[in-house]
């Protein structure tokens, strides 16, 4: 039987941690494994963690964490998604998407009305299919030492309530970037 997405366990479970190992066994090892260190960025580890399993190895994985943002004059609090990542040998089987809905599924779950992912620009058009919106607004996050900076990849939301409308105006992130 060939390897297509009929032959994979469609299972997400919840991940009772994720470690670097973990991010290994998915994307191999190697210095830049999301393709981000160019931002020289600082990012915060996920405190909610996804992941799909074939073969007894980890192929799957999406990260959540609850975080403190102003948009315009509105202060809230959105459900970062990061850490996304699908092994590069099951890629295009559906994964992503089963992943980040399972995770998303959850956020709905977590209080805030919107969650948000950066990512870069090749990625946006999968986002996109996944019901995610970009954003125009430039992206303020913190770095060590209460530096900020504009975040250099593309930010984009999605509604995790239904008539969760983004407000418009600029965007800070009261903490590291997920």
């Amino acid at each position: 039987m060939s390897e297509n997405s009929s032959s994979v366990a469609q299972t997400v479970v919840r991940l009772t941690r994720y470690t670097k190992t973990d991010q290994d066994e998915i994307l191999g090892e190697g210095d830049d494994p999301f393709g981000v260190a160019a931002a020289r960025l600082v990012w915060l580890p996920k405190k909610e963690h996804f992941g799909i399993r074939h073969g007894g190895r980890l192929v799957a994985h999406a990260g959540l964490l609850r975080l403190p943002v102003a948009i315009g004059d509105t202060e809230t609090e959105v459900v970062g998604v990061g850490g996304v990542a699908v092994a590069p040998d099951m890629q295009g089987r559906g994964l992503a998407r089963l992943v980040v809905t399972t995770a998303l599924d959850h956020a709905r779950t977590m209080g805030p009305r919107h969650a948000l992912l950066f990512c870069r620009p090749p990625l946006v058009p999968l986002y996109h299919r996944l019901g995610w919106h970009p954003l125009d607004e430039q992206v303020v996050v913190e770095q060590p030492e209460s530096r900020l900076v504009a975040m250099p990849l593309r930010t984009m939301v999605t509604p995790l309530r239904d008539n969760a409308n983004w407000p418009s105006g600029p965007v800070r992130l009261y903490s590291l970037p997920m």
